[in-house]
């Protein structure tokens, strides 16, 4: 298919950009301590640039000393960072990408310990429970504020950058200016809208006039905040041409403020585009180009959204992440060898929030930009016991880097317990993170053979020079009577369509997979009871992907039973102790489902080291975790050999 709308060019203000590929503002937890960028954040930016990104926008960047939200936030308030700027700009422009930087005041959803200082926002109300209570900013320091930007703007314009984005959105000190939600002055900032919108009408006024027209001005602006009492699309839409009419010369449509993430970063269950009918009606109230943001995965979609108008330029996110030369893909035909995003949240949201870089479960080189993938200076024989995403993993990177890769797997079907993990409701998207790790391995020239059982006396028989053990995790069977009657189901046989499940089940164990069986099973109308040991299910889940979870729990009532330590199984029902030491029997249940974790599966031992092999154990064979940590493993292993 061709793409005839996402690979034109277009003007925003002064600035050209040769596709409608953006790369959105990102945390990434990649710059110094010290507010510079670091050599990983140019090689990071540079790479998306060289993948066909047309349009690379730095991540937040702090325009006011103290108001940084995080240790390793990049800063723009005084002159110290212009020249580490420089040198991203120059490596992006070297690829024909054009670059814009946010500049941010995180106000109210910042942090006094990281900022050094009290965080401020139009009224003293916090984001949410725990968070500080930010001072109200007095109304002359609202106009110092405002000169910052434009400071931070002018430095922008002095390292490179082709354009600046303000951003509006997502409930930081600008937002809480123009939302009556959070805005409670009654000073010429607070009340009406045009008061509300004064803020940042005299940022864009103070921006403009010190950039005057070398730079495009950009604004990033929420669709809707997802709350009660703040600002819905028909209120964006009449922000968006008010903006317009300020100076803008460009609008970046978010959505929602941090208590509602889930429609910020959404996580795998909702679907890709998933704010396109908003952006879509803030366009129609605007002439000036509208970048549309929000789980775009594929070029398909936003086709269609630039191609009828809804928008005039589509930023991919986290699919930037996971697959920085997806444009290129795209223009060659190549989307078969695009490494999609799962939505998973699991590297770049849990890992941003820690002040960690961030990381990519599909795309284990995320964050290794500046290593690359060297070949290796000698060939060897890997074998990689396992099919999983660790093995798989490990077997494309060994290849690509050059060795001659053997992959064995001892069912008929690649993808391990990762595989199943896409059959509950809203997690088809796995699937295609498995597909594309096969079509990885075919084309790096790894030899897969299934269907077979790998002993020691096969890798003696073999001899190969390096062994990846990847053989990942097997249900968890704890020392409790009656666990290992026949009649009970494991969830992994019940996912794979090995095992059918009667009309009223009981599920024992309420972490992420328990949870996600339950929800797997309401949606097929059986009726689900869920018992788990701690105080609350699915505690080991994402807040994003929790969220959606618990309201399928609400819409199938699934009866929910927590403190329940479980010491017998029945073939109907188990018995359980409550907190109190009291003991309950529930029984009458048709079929039991056994989801109480998983145990690492590693079958050689010591044996294997004893042949004198370089053996490296990665993944669920280590121990039983996330699949961020099996993919991230096989990365490290592989780059050593």
């Amino acid at each position: 298919m061709e793409y005839t709308a996402m690979f034109s060019p277009i003007e925003i203000g002064p600035m050209t950009v040769k596709n409608r590929f953006v790369v959105p503002p990102m945390g990434n937890n990649f710059a110094n301590t010290d507010g510079t960028w670091s050599d990983q954040s140019v090689a990071y930016y540079a790479e998306r640039a060289k993948g066909q990104f047309g349009l690379i926008t730095i991540e937040a960047t702090v325009v006011h000393q103290g108001a940084k939200g995080g240790p390793r936030k990049p800063c723009l308030y005084d002159d110290s960072s212009i020249e580490s700027l420089r040198r991203i700009t120059e490596a992006c422009h070297k690829e024909g990408a054009k670059v814009s930087i946010q500049l941010q005041n995180a106000g109210p959803e910042g942090n006094a310990k990281n900022a050094g200082a009290p965080i401020q926002a139009a009224s003293p109300i916090p984001s949410e429970y725990g968070r500080d209570i930010p001072e109200e900013v007095p109304t002359a320091r609202v106009y110092e504020l405002v000169k910052g930007y434009g400071d931070a703007a002018e430095r922008a314009m002095k390292g490179g950058a082709d354009a600046v984005e303000i951003h509006m959105a997502h409930g930081y000190l600008v937002s809480s200016f123009m939302s009556p939600r959070t805005n409670k002055r009654v000073d010429e900032f607070g009340g009406s809208f045009e008061n509300r919108m004064r803020f940042p009408r005299l940022i864009v006024e103070e921006v403009k006039k010190r950039v005057g027209d070398k730079v495009a001005v950009l604004a990033r602006i929420n669709s809707s905040d997802e709350v009660l009492g703040g600002l819905d699309v028909h209120d964006s839409a009449v922000i968006a041409r008010y903006l317009e009419r300020c100076g803008v010369d460009g609008l970046h449509v978010s959505r929602s403020v941090h208590i509602r993430d889930e429609y910020m970063w959404a996580p795998t269950t909702i679907h890709a585009g998933f704010s396109a009918e908003l952006v879509a009606e803030i366009k129609e109230a605007v002439s000036t180009p509208v970048i549309t943001v929000g789980r775009y995965t594929d070029p398909w979609f936003a086709e269609l959204m630039v191609e009828d108008g809804h928008a005039d330029l589509v930023a991919f996110g986290r699919q930037s992440l996971a697959d920085p030369h997806m444009p290129e893909k795209a223009l060659q035909d190549r989307l078969e060898d695009v490494i999609p995003c799962i939505a998973c949240l699991q590297g770049c949201v849990a890992k941003m929030y820690a002040g960690e870089p961030i990381r990519c479960l599909t795309n284990p080189f995320l964050g290794h930009e500046v290593d690359g993938c060297p070949c290796a200076q000698n060939k060897r024989k890997v074998m990689v016991v396992g099919g999983g995403v660790a093995g798989m993993a490990a077997a494309f990177i060994s290849a690509e880097r050059g060795h001659d890769v053997t992959l064995y797997e001892a069912t008929d079907t690649l993808g391990g317990n990762m595989r199943l993990a896409a059959f509950p409701p809203g997690k088809g998207d796995i699937t295609n993170m498995i597909r594309s790790y096969i079509v990885r391995c075919e084309k790096a020239g790894v030899k897969v053979v299934l269907n077979k059982e790998v002993d020691l006396d096969f890798i003696k028989a073999e001899d190969p020079d390096v062994v990846f053990v990847a053989t990942g995790a097997k249900t968890l069977i704890l020392p409790i009577e009656g666990i290992d009657d026949p009649s009970i189901i494991h969830g992994d046989e019940l996912l794979a369509g090995k095992r059918q499940a009667g009309k009223k089940v009981l599920v024992v164990g309420g972490g992420m997979v328990g949870c996600e069986i339950a929800a797997f099973l309401g949606e097929q109308l059986h009726d689900v009871t869920l018992v788990e040991f701690r105080d609350s299910m699915g505690a080991d889940m994402i807040n994003e992907h929790r969220k959606f979870v618990m309201k399928d729990f609400d819409e199938y009532g699934v009866i929910s039973i927590n403190d329940a330590k479980v010491c017998k199984f029945f073939e109907d029902g188990v018995e359980y102790e409550s907190p109190d030491g009291q003991h309950h029997e529930i029984r009458g249940f048709d079929s039991v489902i056994l989801s109480m974790g998983f145990r690492n599966y590693e079958p050689f031992g010591e044996e294997l080291e004893k042949l004198g092999k370089e053996v490296h154990v990665i993944g669920d064979a280590v121990r039983a975790r996330r699949a961020l940590d099996a993919t991230a493993e096989a990365y490290a292993a592989a780059m050593q050999i």
